[in-house]
């Protein structure tokens, strides 16, 4: 392999997509009158404005390019921006969806791929506990017969490691916590991938960093106590497009 390009995407309809309200009933005390697919809906608008498939899709590839050892071929990998002019899918918001033709970059001197493609993402709750979660799979293979010669399927899950309860309401709020989220998932699977392709009889690079770890806020426990206190005012009505507030 002299020439490896790499190519990163997000099938159609892999996400973002909120699994939270429908598979946990956990929630529905707090949802009230708020029915359970449409709060998943409104968390799922919050999570696509939190991060883009494009940002997703780049942070995999430029991570994991920026942490493979500075030797052939790595050093030698075709120009992205070569690559997406040549597959007409130009840095923008989106990525294709579609597997592209491969075919279209033997001009530029590539003769295998490097490929990431994320297959489902987004967010989703198991007994009071959600969290982040993102599946796919990296390959390479020679443009010419199109052979394997890697894979690694990932299924990173927040509620597979002990990550910090991702509170739903709170991401409705603040979106930016299911960005650091999904974000810290997809460096430890770039970590991974850059272990894979780094080969075992070269000179290593630089340690890989620990994926950083969620630090989201402790969840806070109420003793009832409302004989206590006055009766508490009827709750406002929610306005369109959002989900309760968080617990105080």
């Amino acid at each position: 392999m002299a020439r490896p390009a790499f190519i990163s995407r997000i099938e159609d309809g892999a996400g973002p997509k909120s699994l939270v309200f429908r598979e946990d009933d956990t929630y529905s005390e707090k949802l009230k009158k708020l029915e359970p697919k449409e709060a998943d809906r409104r968390l799922q608008a919050k999570l696509a404005a939190a991060v883009t498939r494009f940002e997703i899709s780049e942070r995999l590839r430029v991570n994991t390019i920026h942490q493979l050892p500075r030797e052939r071929p790595w050093t030698s990998v075709l120009d992205p921006a070569r690559v997406a002019t040549a597959l007409e899918s130009f840095l923008v918001e989106e990525v294709p969806a579609n597997a592209p033709d491969y075919d279209l970059l033997a001009p530029l001197g590539a003769d295998a791929i490097v490929e990431f493609v994320v297959q489902d993402y987004g967010m989703h709750s198991e007994k009071g506990r959600a969290g982040a979660y993102i599946k796919g799979y990296g390959r390479m293979f020679w443009l010419d017969g199109r052979n394997e010669v890697w894979r690694r399927p990932f299924d990173a899950d927040q509620l597979q490691t002990d990550a910090e309860h991702l509170d739903p309401f709170k991401v409705g709020k603040n979106p930016e916590l299911f960005q650091r989220a999904i974000t810290s998932l997809v460096d430890a699977i770039s970590a991974q991938f850059t272990k894979d392709l780094t080969p075992k009889d070269r000179r290593g690079g630089a340690p890989l960093p620990e994926a950083a770890e969620q630090s989201a806020p402790d969840s806070t426990h109420r003793t009832g106590r409302e004989n206590q206190r006055p009766p508490a005012p009827p709750a406002p009505e929610l306005a369109p497009g959002e989900l309760p507030d968080p617990d105080p």
